[in-house]
């Protein structure tokens, strides 16, 4: 429904449900927009049309999906020799400064290293005719709408604007309005799938305790049929801890989340795309258009912020006409949120049903095997594991674990001991008097020397400078308790009686 129009240079707003197919709706006219060699050689441009700053700019919200409609972009530009580009921030600066100092021709890249790339001058916009928003939405989420508006100030006046998202929320068609030229708006949808979800998506809904979800979860992933899965969380921290738990409980499972470093992040979802790794537990950084071949299960392990992500985190599976399986588990205080949720989307799940890792119901929806316990058998540990895909040196800004492994194996730098002030003790200011012992402190710089005790056989003016200014050790005093003190006036009032 989008390539038409388009194709024909106008502005467009398109929504689809997730999974239908918006990279490509976007990205094939925005293809044939921008003018490569292959174009002057067939006769299709002139000579002075070439240009090698870039063409067109596609501003995504995450650095997953940046790099995945790069991805894509080159694989359609493949046969034209289309020059693609992804910019985002956790990755060194130089390579994507070379790389459009020698020339693109698209640039797909997150709000604030566009910004920060064109406000040094190192990125020209001044060529750009084809401008896409994609996950429109979803940057108006995360914040970014001011630098999104800062970048379209950037552009020419005269270029074609498409915007794409799966919801439209009122501040991205006010957004629309300020920034596009009379843009057609297309909504894409089957005949016969009503509702806001996928239809091939089967959805479960239980509520569970807090303490039996892992359980739970592992009982889930031995599942008949269980391909590639996706678990989301709200927090960092509960999706590092839930990629720890069911990794002691054999399975292959790796973490992807804010606080982990970009090559540890790409690591992950290499390892996943490639089968090393088959249980990818995320929050809802990956929840927008990350799309893996075989992911035939998404398990909310805790229940999304609004009806829009609980759209996406499911979107994951089901995907280009494939079946899928979404599993909610809601905890006692979420009941409110999720019966919010519920009415939103028009689900026939209201009260959900009190569920455990025991309950028969859980093992006749998902079909679990009876019988299956929380830990995964040795026999069926084939997946190579996270450790089996190397880590990219990205060399940017983020790389606290780029390489190093954990915090706790990196050699600690060693602390020079401090050598004590000595003090040089003196008699009525004089120099100390002739014959006695003076000794030599040696520096913290010269300490493998030792000290050495030198005795002085001058007079004190006859020694060298050096000599003279060298401080002495200071002589120990005893403190002497009461009852010596008092023993020792004694003996002296003896003495003089």
């Amino acid at each position: 429904m989008t390539l038409p129009v388009a194709l024909a240079g106008c502005d467009v707003i398109g929504q689809a449900k997730t999974g239908t197919g918006k990279t490509l709706g976007f990205g094939l006219p925005l293809l044939e927009a921008v003018t490569v060699p292959a174009d002057v050689e067939a006769g299709r441009a002139r000579p002075d049309q070439l240009t090698d700053a870039p063409q067109a700019l596609v501003v995504v919200p995450t650095r997953e999906l940046c790099q995945q409609v790069t991805n894509d972009l080159l694989t359609a530009g493949k046969v034209r020799n289309v020059r693609v580009l992804s910019i985002y921030g956790g990755r060194a600066y130089e390579p994507q400064v070379e790389a459009l100092a020698r020339g693109v021709d698209v640039v797909v890249g997150t709000p604030g290293r566009l910004l920060d790339l064109a406000g040094q001058r190192k990125l020209d916009l001044s060529e750009v005719r084809c401008l896409v928003l994609d996950e429109a939405d979803e940057m108006l989420d995360l914040g970014f709408l001011p630098d999104v508006e800062r970048i379209m100030e950037r552009l020419p006046a005269k270029r074609q604007t498409m915007l794409f998202s799966a919801t439209m929320p009122g501040q991205v068609i006010g957004l629309a309005r300020r920034y596009m030229s009379q843009p057609t708006h297309i909504s894409a949808t089957e005949p016969d799938d009503e509702g806001a979800t996928v239809a091939n998506i089967t959805q479960h809904v239980f509520r569970a305790h807090s303490l039996d979800k892992p359980e739970m979860v592992a009982r889930m992933l031995q599942a008949d049929g269980r391909g590639l899965v996706m678990v989301f969380c709200r927090t960092k921290r509960t999706a590092a801890d839930v990629a720890e738990q069911l990794g002691r409980r054999g399975f292959a499972a790796a973490a992807v989340h804010g606080d982990l470093g970009q090559g540890a992040r790409e690591q992950a979802l290499r390892a996943f795309r490639n089968g090393k790794v088959d249980v990818l537990v995320c929050t809802d950084v990956a929840a927008r258009g990350i799309d893996v071949d075989g992911v035939t299960h998404v398990i909310n392990y805790q229940t999304p912020e609004d009806e829009k992500t609980y759209l996406h985190r499911i979107g994951r599976t089901g995907r280009a006409g494939a079946t899928g399986i979404a599993v909610t588990l809601v905890d006692w205080d979420d009941i409110p949120r999720w019966q919010l949720i519920n009415k939103a989307l028009g689900l026939a799940f209201p009260d959900p049903p009190e569920t455990y890792s025991t309950s028969p119901h859980l093992f006749e929806a998902l079909r679990i095997p009876e019988g299956t316990r929380g830990t995964l058998p040795r026999a069926e540990r084939t997946r190579a594991g996270l450790e089996a895909e190397e880590v990219e040196d990205l060399g940017g800004s983020d790389g606290r674990r780029r390489g190093a492994g954990p915090r706790e194996s990196r050699p600690q730098p060693q602390r020079q001991p401090r050598t004590p002030r000595q003090r040089r003790r003196t008699r009525g200011g004089s120099a100390p008097a002739e014959g006695a012992e003076a000794v030599a402190v040696v520096d913290a710089g010269e300490s493998t020397r030792g000290a050495a005790q030198v005795s002085a056989e001058g007079a004190a003016p006859a020694a060298s400078e050096e000599q003279a200014s060298t401080p002495r050790t200071p002589r120990r005093r005893r403190r002497r308790t009461r009852g010596e003190q008092a023993g020792a006036a004694g003996s002296g009032a003896g003495a003089e009686g």
